[in-house]
């Protein structure tokens, strides 16, 4: 009977723990609900589906990173034939810093690693879990850990790239704008520089603060918070600093790397990029800008728009990249 009881109640804790954890997940955004939503105006469009191309490996579920008993994953990519180092590509997915998953960037990673790139998709902690800075420690911590493992992969450490889509896009700027910038690092991987080479934003913002942001009110909602608000743990109100800590635009110098922004048609998702375009040329850091038009916002997941946007993230790469060394 005793045994029975005890029985009972570890199961019952491992219940209570699990119950607690799964609570952290938010399936708010995913592929579905985006397709559900845009299909709407857009009933042309279909899924991009996740298909391994021949000769691409793929490494699932691997950890980049623990704090305590919480591990960050991430799935890797590249082509079974890469004899050379090749330049690397980190892929940050969207969903307002509490929801996604990267397995939505997973169709993309495998169409880089097809053209030669290594590529990863990676997880973050949203919100819910740790506020602003976590998501961009923990990128910092992905681009270390591939550069710890650039032998194993055959990765070229001084040609990497952050790709990020919506959130992930505010994220990807923010991750690289700032290399090596003490308060978004951690322990973790001391000796190793978060500097990458290249930014791709794609429908992601600039500044959280700016008139377009649909992020920013003049009167917070406090019963309905916005996405940032939940980010950043306080509204623009009771601490502006931090919004404006949250926000790439606040970070480009001179020595900024390049940046390819790649857009739908609607203002809100890119708050900020053109007044960040006006800083990279008055700097004469080289940047492309691309708009979809007449397209939803997370276009990158479906067809016809998908190999569009896949193609002009390969030109860019390889004009970075590749091209200027033949």
């Amino acid at each position: 009977m005793k045994i029975s009881l005890s029985i009972s109640v570890i199961l019952f804790i491992l219940f209570c723990n699990l119950f607690s954890q799964t609570q952290k997940i938010d399936t708010s955004f995913t592929v579905f609900s985006a397709y559900q939503k845009a299909v709407k105006d857009f009933p042309f469009i279909k899924i991009v589906k996740p298909i391994l191309p021949e000769n691409v490996n793929a490494i699932r579920n691997l950890s980049y990173v623990k704090y305590g008993e919480r591990e960050l994953k991430l799935d890797i990519f590249y082509h079974a034939n890469n004899k050379n180092y090749k330049p690397a590509v980190i892929l940050i997915h969207g969903g307002g810093w509490h929801s996604g998953n990267k397995s939505h960037q997973v169709p993309l990673a495998m169409e880089l690693a097809k053209n030669g790139f290594v590529s990863a998709t990676i997880e973050y902690r949203f919100s819910q879990e740790a506020i602003f800075p976590a998501a961009i420690i923990d990128v910092k911590n992905s681009i270390k850990w591939l550069k710890k493992n650039s032998e194993k992969f055959k990765i070229d450490t001084n040609k990497i790239a952050v790709l990020g889509f919506s959130a992930g896009g505010q994220i990807a700027s923010l991750v690289g704008f700032t290399p090596d910038y003490n308060e978004f690092e951690d322990e973790n991987f001391s000796k190793i520089s978060s500097k990458v080479h290249a930014i791709i934003n794609v429908d992601g913002l600039l500044d959280f603060l700016h008139s377009e942001s649909k992020e920013f009110d003049e009167v917070p909602n406090m019963e309905k918070p916005r996405s940032a608000h939940l980010w950043f743990g306080v509204s623009q109100i009771e601490n502006p600093e931090i919004w404006k800590k949250g926000s790439p635009i606040n970070y480009i110098t001179e020595k900024s790397c390049p940046i390819l922004f790649i857009n739908s048609s609607i203002p809100f998702y890119h708050a900020g990029r053109d007044d960040a375009i006006f800083m990279l040329k008055s700097y004469k850091i080289y940047f492309e800008q691309h708009t979809i038009e007449n397209t939803p916002h997370p276009f990158w997941l479906f067809h016809p728009w998908f190999d569009e946007t896949k193609e002009i993230i390969i030109n860019f790469l390889n004009k970075l990249f590749v091209n200027k060394n033949e």
